[in-house]
């Protein structure tokens, strides 16, 4: 709010970006609670489209992402960023911005946004905003209201492994194995793990040595739920 005239939010469970056997019909919706929620923000429009007015039943343009999309949720959730670029630069197009923000706890999904409106010639500012986390630490997701009270303690293990990698990197570590042994130590009660790498921050491709900005990525499941997270090691 403080960096825009008029701030307008855009709330959509996007049917594109789920995969078969993901959690589309049960992702939590509490419409009237975000309501709320903006209403104290002072925001002054939400748009909140149906399914039917996104994807009409002649629809059929869909966005191929860009490289940055390839590995991490690219390999594990393979339609993914279509879905997510396809409905963000329809959302672009439906009410044009001068900036957009992102929440870095999707990082991928951000550098993705980012990579395709400058491709694209979208003339709007992708801006990532910093991760929102509970007082445990766990990072803020509509997800976390399937985590039992038991799962949610051992979810703790994510933010607390990228807390013991951030200070390995204070410390002057800058050997990625090194740092994702470290980074893979922590994270022993999680059920499965699909990745925790430490990437290049703009490319996420992989490297050996951090001499560029670089971000620890994580994702695994604690139960039946898959939490992401992510720690940014150097400046962006």
């Amino acid at each position: 709010m403080a960096n825009t005239d008029v701030c307008a939010v855009s709330i959509f469970v996007n049917p594109t970006q789920f995969s078969a056997g993901e959690d589309l019909s049960r992702y939590p919706r509490p419409l009237k609670d975000d309501l709320g929620l903006l209403a104290d923000e002072g925001v002054h429009a939400v748009f909140t489209p149906t399914p039917e007015a996104m994807y009409p039943p002649d629809f059929g343009t869909s966005v191929v992402p860009p490289p940055v999309a390839r590995l991490w949720e690219g390999q594990f959730r393979p339609t993914h960023f279509s879905g997510v670029a396809t409905v963000v630069l329809k959302l672009f197009q439906i009410l044009p911005a001068d900036k957009a923000f992102f929440g870095q706890k999707d990082f991928q999904q951000w550098r993705v946004i980012q990579r395709a409106t400058a491709d694209l010639n979208v003339p709007t500012e992708v801006i990532g905003c910093p991760i929102v986390r509970d007082a445990d630490g766990l990072a803020l997701s509509s997800r976390n209201m399937y985590l039992a009270p038991a799962e949610r303690r051992r979810a703790l293990a994510i933010s607390a492994s990228l807390m013991q990698v951030r200070q390995a990197f204070a410390g002057g570590e800058r050997v990625v194995s090194a740092l994702e042994s470290v980074l893979h130590d922590g994270l022993s009660s999680l059920d499965r793990i699909d990745y925790a790498v430490i990437v290049d921050a703009a490319t996420l491709e992989p490297i050996s040595q951090i001499s560029t900005p670089a971000v620890a990525l994580v994702a695994g499941y604690v139960g039946s739920t898959r939490l992401i997270d992510n720690q940014l090691l150097g400046s962006k």
